[in-house]
């Protein structure tokens, strides 16, 4: 089966300064490696032909780099949004979508399998699978719980809040364009909200491996550790 990822490199990468002072977020290196070359090479093992890069900010230089995938072995096209879109609002700007395809971040380091995902989507005639991870959250203060009379009930130190958070990487039926407008910014968070109004629920497939997005420089930097350490976990599928 023909696999189609469309990966999201508009962004600014406003939250990763100082690295993207100079190089447009994808071309940040992990490694030796720009983290959207590791992306489309984790891509190509996990079985996909064809790649869009939706671009805005820098697009040229992103386009330079990438060409037409022939490096690779994949098809590598592009889609210039004249405004940023957020997340959703590229997709409605291609048009010749498949009936179901990848959507996902350009910043991610993960072990998970692409294809595995795609396979698991379309066997269950989803409309949306969101992939989701569990991330823990250490509260940096003892936290105070009291009664009504302001005496203190409870105590805990520093707890640990876990949250499931998608991971920036989704697969998408074409039926769900009809919720996305033309050439207007919408994100995730607006077609998701659609999609429940509409009792069209999305599907969340919870992912027990390695999932960090690079955006803030603390996890940028936690990320190249963790991929110098085995870098063919994060390339091959």
């Amino acid at each position: 089966m023909s696999k189609r990822a469309i990966i999201l490199a508009g962004g600014k990468g406003t939250r990763l300064k100082p690295y993207t002072v100079v190089l447009p977020k994808p071309l940040v290196p992990i490694g030796d490696l720009p983290i959207l070359e590791i992306v489309i090479r984790k891509l190509v093992k996990c079985g996909f032909d064809h790649i869009t890069l939706t671009v805005n900010h820098q697009a040229e230089i992103i386009r330079a780099f990438f060409g037409d995938g022939s490096k690779w072995n994949i098809k590598i096209d592009y889609s210039y949004e004249e405004k940023p879109l957020s997340t959703m609002g590229p997709l409605a700007l291609i048009n010749d979508l498949p009936e179901n395809f990848l959507v996902m971040n350009g910043d991610i380091l993960s072990d998970l399998n692409y294809g595995e995902l795609f396979d698991f989507h379309v066997q269950n005639n989803n409309s949306f699978t969101v992939s989701s991870f569990v991330r823990e959250h250490v509260n940096l203060y003892g936290v105070l719980e009291s009664n009504s009379n302001h005496e203190l009930t409870g105590f805990r130190e520093k707890p640990i809040s876990r949250f499931e958070v998608s991971m920036g990487v989704y697969i998408v039926n074409k039926k769900v364009l009809k919720y996305i407008p033309v050439n207007e910014p919408f994100g995730f968070d607006h077609l998701m909200l659609e999609m429940i109004k509409s009792n069209d629920k999305p599907f969340v497939k919870q992912f027990e491996g390695y999932w960090l997005d690079i955006g803030r420089p603390d996890d940028y930097e936690s990320a190249t550790e963790v991929f110098l350490e085995n870098p063919n976990r994060f390339l091959h599928a």
